[in-house]
């Protein structure tokens, strides 16, 4: 497709034509601000103001008048609850495309709509058309000096009022179309590739969420393993975009792995990619409810399906043994991280299917049901803390933590529940018990990998086999529960 600078909105009659058109006007916008980059460094030479037009972003543009339509699905999102136009400016249409015909085909089945796309007023910030920094290696030209020729980030145009329901609905002349808009998502694209040390675009819409590096020995074991044996799965990412693909000798492949060189990302990435566009991303986030917040931050701009905690525990009760395992029904948030979004008085609610899947997997990987699985999995309150060492502060925590009924202790698990509520990503959380601090159990070393070793394998296979049992449930599993009064048509 071809535009003019001055393209005014264009209706689009279907969702391909609408995410072709976006995807036409970001390539352009994207490919006219690299070329003006790349000759400035070179050259020295000002964009003029024909090409600072072209410098925008896609926006996609919905208008609707209520026709007396009363759709019956019971369909959490792709709704529009009152009449008027909703908008958002678009980044990497192509990338998302997917989403956006998920979103767009059943919002122009069920309601009479008129859909536009056209340029926004939203300046992209050169820094997202960069890729890896080396562009400006050499060239003389500061940060500081490009931000005054070029557009530049601005953070205030980039924030989660919507999510956090700050946004003026009744006031606003256009309502928000999605959660996030460009500016938020290209900010969250390019943290996520400094953190996890991969692509955004090798990031699975099934998620697992580890705080223990071993739990990522055992997934590129079996990334291998599916490679070799499941002709749904065509390749393995390692940090550092690091690709292992189908056919790869086994020799070869575990080469190639044992080379990655990880511990240059903060937050280690690995996917499993199927050729269906699914398959699995599991994250090394560490320890700490500040790396919780801050990876899902930025994954919740993919839109993923789900993402689930699997990870470590300390265990509250007398009955429960080292290697038991906790399924989160609750969560007491001690950690304060999101206490100004979400304070803690706001309950987390369980979401009925993701819970199923989590128990379901755990029986059949295991091989346990109705008694003998109780005895190994325990459901109640997981208490999330921010300080490693709160066993100092036992004497003072012990009412409170005796009155929430708590059966496991962690550092990340109520965040991430907590986030995913927030920013409407399904959420779930299995951990396995690693010691008990209040009874004298704690891990000793040679203990210690004598557990890991029998206890890490069985737990990450049961967060996959929960997230192979949960795709089945796509429709469903983006529950109301996650839905406010005032709520974007897109989830």
């Amino acid at each position: 497709m071809i535009f003019s600078a001055t393209d005014d909105f264009v209706v689009a009659d279907t969702p391909e034509e609408a995410v072709e058109r976006l995807a036409a006007l970001h390539q352009r916008a994207t490919k006219a601000l690299s070329q003006a980059l790349r000759r400035y460094l070179k050259e020295r030479v000002l964009p003029d103001e024909a090409e600072r037009a072209l410098f925008r972003y896609p926006e996609l543009r919905l208008t609707y008048v209520c026709q007396g339509e009363v759709p019956t699905t019971v369909r959490a999102y792709a709704k529009v609850q009152l009449p008027g136009v909703y908008s958002v400016t678009v980044t990497q249409p192509q990338a998302f495309r997917g989403y956006l015909l998920d979103q767009l085909r059943p919002l122009m089945d069920d309601f009479t709509l008129k859909v536009e796309v056209g340029p926004s007023r939203k300046n992209i910030p050169y820094p997202y058309v960069v890729d890896q920094g080396d562009e400006l290696a050499g060239s003389g030209v500061t940060a500081a000096e490009l931000a005054r020729v070029f557009p530049s980030t601005d953070l205030s145009a980039a924030s989660d009022s919507v999510a956090d329901g700050l946004y003026e609905w009744q006031d606003a002349e256009q309502m928000p179309l999605a959660l996030f808009d460009a500016a938020r998502t290209d900010f969250s694209l390019k943290r996520i590739q400094h953190y996890t040390g991969s692509d955004w675009r090798h990031v699975r819409p099934w998620i697992l969420l580890t705080n223990y590096h071993r739990y990522v020995d055992q997934f590129i074991r079996h990334g291998l393993a599916q490679l070799r044996d499941d002709p749904r799965f065509v390749r393995m990412v390692l940090p550092g975009n690091v690709i292992i693909e189908r056919g790869t000798s086994e020799e070869d492949a575990q080469a190639v792995a044992d080379a990655v060189v990880w511990h240059r990302y903060q937050m280690p990435a690995y996917h499993l990619i199927a050729s269906d566009g699914h398959g699995v991303t599991l994250v090394n986030i560490g320890v700490g409810p500040s790396n919780a917040k801050n990876i899902t931050d930025h994954l919740a701009v993919l839109r993923p399906h789900c993402w689930l905690m699997i990870g470590h525990c300390g265990g509250l009760r007398q009955s429960q043994t080292i290697g038991d395992y906790v399924l989160a029904h609750a969560y007491m948030r001690r950690d304060g991280i999101l206490d100004r979004v979400l304070p803690p008085h706001i309950p987390i609610p369980a979401l009925a299917e993701v819970q199923m899947a989590l128990q379901e997997a755990a029986a059949q990987v295991t091989g346990e049901r109705g008694d003998a699985l109780k005895k190994r999995l325990r459901t109640g309150t997981v208490l999330t803390y921010d300080d490693r060492n709160w066993e100092l502060r036992w004497a003072q925590e012990r009412p409170l933590i005796n009155l929430a009924r708590a059966v496991a202790v962690d550092m990340e698990s109520g965040t991430i529940a907590a986030q995913g509520y927030r920013l409407r990503v399904p959420y779930g959380t299995l951990l396995c018990v690693s010691d008990k601090p209040l009874h004298s159990e704690i891990k000793l070393p040679g203990a210690a990998g004598a557990f890991y070793e029998r206890a890490v394998t069985q737990h990450l296979h049961i967060g996959i086999a929960a997230l192979e049992l949960l795709r089945s449930q796509l429709e469903s599993l983006h529950s109301r529960k996650l839905r406010s009064f005032d709520e974007p048509p897109f989830r």
